[in-house]
């Protein structure tokens, strides 16, 4: 692979660092983070080395899904500020060398939007297309699957035109009806009404829902339930519209796109994300995230499966090494902490596994995305209460599970692995009361660790888990075969140690991460091929621990990026 032969972009070579606003900083004392808390951390945020910051949706919204239910699109959450805050932040980002992407929330909105309450005033409002409808008369709606609902039903019925609505989250987030043109206006203005104002791009939440079925049909058997995922992406006219939106919108501005793609996969990705269809630049699929969960997040023993988890992830490489353009992240605002979830949260081993899957995100092909607190290495809170959790999904899955007299234990074990509050917990800042997030009662509760696992302990500690990841961040930037290189997945059936070559023109650079407690040692030579004198370690999570070792010995959670030639 030749650098000269690549279309180089910005989006591709930049790391993406993810805002959760809720969670970040309180700056009033409301319990709540908000927009002039982020202000107060820019600094801080320069000071990681990201390009790019994804912030969650900041929109007015009544919060039945965490701002994932929009009531104004052109509007700030009162929770979180004004729109004057807005563009404080923004232009302090930019000045920072920052670039901002936001969350684009279209299939669905709020049942508080405008448009929603004069849809449901009667069957002949203006308005009434704008979402799905099915009039009683009719009989029963063909079934839907529901994310939120607590009769996991994505019909609900609403007296006042005796008629249901589809709703595939919570019943307060009603889908837009992306098959009348005058919906699809509006949201191409609003979106360059945010393009104006300066923003670099949008994340687009479940994007490849938006195209239903024409007459709503049953879907065959293997599709029902939670299945019907994949259904929901096959929409006849999905790239239809995303083509049009490319046209009527994105194509005027330098900016970043990525689809939040459930029901992608490798064989259809690239319908998504190849250069010559003119759709997004980007995709994140979910396929390494499905490995050892099932329905309702409940966990087996392929939880932690190394084996399984390489073959997803060079398979998804594999896609796009002639066109198109990847992603990499292991958790976000809907997955747990990576280090609980990937790796290995234990006291012992905690700090050296963090690094490591830093390590992993940095070096691999694909545009990465590092979710805030993670550069700490943040913990699950596991919740050992339901009265604890604020999750829409895992509430209703618990009631869901008690109605049927499911296992409860079973699934509050699992929670405490994969329910999407543990990524939402506040950041802790500090050892102070509330880790320094608030002044206040905090929304979600602190995770007790704060004490020893903060910011500040940190920031100028030269082993720790944060300036590991500034020093990685910085190693990407220098090393372009980190971005752009060739990946060659090495040792694919080893149940502990990911190793990896990336390579780019003549260089080569070798990864090495020994993913558990039991020490390996490597014979690089037979492992690469190639010769590895004069060989240099680029990086080593290790590096400020006074043993050392030959390059091929790893010891537990070790991760090596070595410079072959």
């Amino acid at each position: 692979m030749k650098l000269k032969d690549l279309q180089r972009k910005w989006w591709k070579e930049g790391v993406v660092y993810q805002i959760y606003p809720r969670s970040f900083k309180d700056s009033t004392g409301d319990g709540v983070g908000d927009l002039r808390g982020i202000i107060d951390k820019l600094d801080y945020i320069q000071s990681l080395g990201v390009d790019i910051i994804w912030l969650n949706p900041i929109y007015s919204s009544p919060n039945d899904d965490n701002g994932y239910d929009i009531s104004d699109y052109r509007n700030i959450m009162t929770e979180f500020g004004s729109m004057s805050d807005f563009d404080e932040l923004l232009a302090g980002m930019h000045e920072r060398g920052m670039k901002v992407v936001m969350d684009l929330v279209v299939n669905h909105s709020s049942d508080e939007h405008e448009w929603f309450q004069q849809s449901r005033s009667s069957r002949d409002n203006p308005y009434r297309d704008y979402y799905h409808w099915w009039p009683a008369e009719d009989g029963e709606p063909p079934r839907r699957w529901s994310y939120f609902d607590p009769e996991a039903n994505a019909w609900k019925y609403d007296a006042t035109t005796d008629a249901y609505y589809l709703h595939y989250f919570s019943v307060k987030q009603p889908d837009l009806n992306w098959e009348n043109p005058k919906l699809r206006a509006e949201i191409y203005d609003m979106m360059h009404f945010w393009f104006k104002k300066g923003i670099d791009g949008f994340r687009m939440d479940v994007i490849t829902f938006i195209s239903k079925h024409d007459g709503y049909p049953e879907f065959p058997e293997e599709y029902q339930g939670q299945a019907m995922i994949d259904m929901y992406a096959k929409g006849p006219r999905l790239h239809e519209y995303l083509h049009e939106m490319h046209e009527e919108v994105l194509k005027h501005y330098d900016c970043m796109t990525v689809a939040e793609g459930p029901g992608t996969h490798i064989d259809n990705v690239l319908d998504l994300v190849s250069e010559e269809r003119e759709e997004l630049n980007m995709n994140y699929h979910f396929d390494h995230q499905a490995i050892g969960v099932g329905d309702r997040f409940l966990v087996n023993e392929d939880f932690q499966n190394l084996v399984k988890f390489k073959k997803v992830m060079s398979d998804w490489d594999a896609v796009f090494n002639e066109k198109g353009w990847g992603t990499i992240y292991f958790g976000n605002h809907d997955f747990s902490r990576m280090v609980s979830r990937w790796g290995d949260d234990s006291p012992e081993y905690r700090r050296f596994s963090s690094k490591l899957l830093s390590t992993y995100l940095l070096s691999m092909r694909g545009t990465p995305y590092y979710y805030m607190g993670d550069e700490i290495g943040m913990t699950n809170i596991k919740f050992d209460n339901i009265e604890d959790y604020q999750d829409l999904m895992t509430l209703n899955w618990y009631e869901l599970t008690k109605q049927e007299g499911g296992d409860l234990d079973a699934f509050m074990e699992s929670h405490k692995l994969c329910s999407r509050d543990n990524a939402r917990t506040p950041i802790q800042w500090d050892d102070t009361e509330n880790a320094g997030f608030t002044k206040g009662k905090p929304w979600l509760k602190v995770n007790p660790n704060y004490a020893e696992v903060n910011v500040a302990s940190q920031e100028h500690d030269p082993d720790s888990e944060l300036n590991y990841f500034r020093k990685m961040v910085k190693l990407r930037k220098q090393e372009l075969c980190l971005v752009y290189g060739e990946y060659r997945l090495l040792l694919p059936e080893h149940t502990d140690i990911y190793a990896y070559t990336r390579t780019l023109d003549d260089e080569v650079i070798l990864v090495l991460l020994n993913q558990s407690r039991n020490a390996h040692s490597l014979d690089l030579v037979e492992l690469t091929g190639l010769e590895v004198s004069g060989c240099e370690v680029l990086i080593d999570n290790y590096e400020n621990h006074s043993e050392q070792s030959a390059l091929g010995h790893l010891r537990p959670h070790q991760a090596k990026l070595i410079r072959i030639k």
